[in-house]
Parts: C-alpha cells; structure tokens; sequence
C-alpha cells in the first residue's frame, strides 16, 4: 500500500491493482476510536482521487459521516460607500 497524501483524518493511497489491471484507489479515514485507517470510499479512478487530493471540501463530501463542505458564509456583508453623492450600485 503506498500512501500518496495524508491531510489528517484522511489519507489517498494506492492499494495495489484491480482484477482488471487497473490501480486500486482509496480514501482512508483515521478512527474516531482507535488509531487505525480505515477504508471510507473507493475511487472509481485516479481523476477522481487526484480532484479529491486537490479539493479537501470534496473529500468531506464524499465522507459518509455527513461532515460538513463547502460551506457559504453569510456573516460578512460589504457596502459600497457613497462617492460624492453618488450611490455605488453593485447590480
């Protein structure tokens, strides 16, 4: 098994080949209640993985345990200030 990433709790390895000759891609994630990886999805191929290692939201969203990715945040609002009279409009 050859671990190519490991972004705490999940790590991307390369689990050997397939039937089918192809390479064996993963997503492990770490035990809440032991030290020990274990598998949480199979890729279907190394694009996916590669988009996975790139995107960490998109690896949250593939986590069966509902964790929470791409999130928006509403909390911060900008205005636009008046410039000499005239009201900046962003529409």
């Amino acid at each position: 098994m050859d671990v190519l990433l490991e972004r705490f709790p999940y790590r991307y390895v390369e689990n050997g080949t397939l039937d089918n000759g192809r390479p064996d891609f993963r997503i492990q994630k770490m035990d809440r209640y032991s030290p020990r990886w274990k598998d949480m999805y199979l890729c279907d191929n190394g694009m996916q993985l590669t988009q996975a290692m790139e995107d960490f939201e998109y690896t949250k969203w593939l986590d069966p345990a509902c964790v929470p990715c791409y999130v928006k945040d509403d909390s911060i609002v900008y205005e636009l200030p008046d410039v000499e009279g005239i009201r900046v409009s962003d529409d």
